[in-house]
């Protein structure tokens, strides 16, 4: 339960705290153009006018028609009945029950997303969500943790803030954090052989990885292995689709973000992070865990299983301080899952990766924009740019499209099912022109 201070006094002490002196210092990272403090609307209007005017206003936002970026949340078509079961009442409105046997339609529900997330995985269990994909790795790399070994080894090729988020939590439980460089575009597995030692906890590795690329997965599990550590993967939950399960490369833990099963982009959130393990590590995960049984009738009945809500309350000793879950996310999840089905979300998955390399196709004909990376890539990937990625971006956006992501100098494209050949012949087009200006 959230703690609310009070008292002028204790809000003053916590923003001490923070290291800020008000409440505005909070929101410093949030550019000035963008913080407004109180709406520009005359007096004396009615609850009509005040909502058609905050409708004209809500009419600047931009829209794109067609989207061409990933990096980490990822435009799906969601189909229609998503949203029809999620916003009826009984799941809207559901909170985490303290009484949670009481709730069977909730236990359930959970239940079967757990169930969901293991079929996709390949592993033995899962939990009932984390709060996002960041946060599922990083409660990973801690269920890695033995009493000599607290070093995790992280490719450089997984997403930043991702890395950022583990590297946060390590900081706070006394846990050293490694990278391991990327050498065309996938993690160096000769540099991963030289950093493992006696001291390293786990690996973590993310497939397909932050620019697009597959890697090499059983091998660098097998290394890990080897050297007595864990691995860790976070996948795509879309590719799983088609790809290896975590459990085929070895995976000790299976973590993501599963914003792309169901969830509309929506400025960043909410998301859902989503945790499978091997049997060995049931005891680890983290968070609440939906089991299976009978009643004293003998009729199927749910409960929350192995683990007491109260126990992560305990800071000192809890190995992990998460004791809710993303309910609502995770039914998103489920609903769309079983909506595609096995057969729907291969669909989905093939025609990300068909239509991803025509377009990778298309664009890296256009001179200055070489793929950067050869190999193999599932629905992202990067092109080196002739001029400028803002002023490339700033062109598309002239054309309704909204481009792919700078990085490192160059652009992550990302294409999907949503992303039709018209769509990318005309990006294809704009491309031209933008290389005809630059040179």
């Amino acid at each position: 339960m959230s703690y609310i201070p009070s008292s002028l006094k204790e809000r003053q002490e916590m923003l001490q705290t923070v290291g800020v002196s008000a409440m505005d210092d909070l929101f410093a990272v949030v550019p000035s153009a963008l913080r407004i403090k109180k709406l520009k609307l005359p007096s004396g209007k009615s609850e009509l006018e005040v909502s058609q005017m905050m409708h004209k206003m809500a009419g600047k936002n931009r829209v794109f028609s067609a989207i061409f970026r990933g990096a980490g949340a990822y435009h799906h078509y969601i189909p229609a009945i998503v949203n029809s079961v999620i916003a009826k009442e009984s799941f809207l409105t559901a909170y985490t029950p303290y009484q949670a046997e009481i709730s069977q339609g909730i236990l359930q529900s959970i239940f079967e997303y757990q169930t969901m997330i293991c079929e996709l995985t390949g592993m033995d269990v899962s939990n009932a969500s984390i709060y996002d994909g960041a946060s599922a790795a990083a409660e990973a790399m801690t269920m890695c943790r033995e009493r000599k070994r607290d070093k995790v080894l992280i490719s450089a090729a997984v997403l930043p803030m991702t890395i950022q988020t583990v590297q946060t939590y390590c900081n706070g439980n006394g846990m050293t954090v490694e990278l391991i460089p990327q050498k065309n575009g996938v993690t160096d597995l000769e540099a991963l052989e030289l950093l493992l030692n006696d001291r390293s906890a786990c690996v973590y590795l993310q497939q397909p990885n932050y620019f697009g690329m597959l890697e090499a997965a059983e091998a660098i599990g097998e290394a890990a292995h080897r050297a007595g550590a864990k691995f860790v993967m976070g996948v795509n939950p879309i590719a799983a689709a088609i790809l290896k399960t975590p459990r085929d490369c070895g995976a000790d833990i299976a973590v993501g973000e599963g914003q792309p099963l169901g969830m509309p982009l929506s400025f960043g959130g909410p998301y859902l992070g989503f945790m499978a393990a091997t049997t060995a590590m049931i005891r680890r995960l983290p968070g609440r865990i939906v089991g299976e049984t009978v009643d004293v009738e003998g009729k199927r009945a749910f409960v929350l299983t192995l683990q007491a809500r109260e126990q992560h309350i305990r800071r000192e000793k809890a190995s992990s301080n998460v004791c809710s879950n993303q309910a609502l996310c995770a039914l998103t999840a489920s609903v769309y899952c079983s909506a595609m089905g096995p057969s729907g979300l291969q669909e989905a998955a093939q025609q990300c990766h068909a239509k991803a390399h025509y377009a990778a196709q298309q664009i890296s004909a256009i001179p200055g924009f070489a793929l950067r990376y050869q190999g193999e890539f599932f629905h992202e990937f990067l092109t080196e740019t002739p001029c400028c990625a803002d002023a490339v971006l700033a062109k598309l956006a002239e054309k309704d499209i909204l481009g792919g992501y700078p990085v490192s100098g160059g652009i992550l494209w990302c294409v999907t099912e949503m992303n039709s050949k018209a769509q990318i012949d005309a990006l294809t087009s704009a491309l031209k022109e933008v290389s005809d200006t630059c040179n």
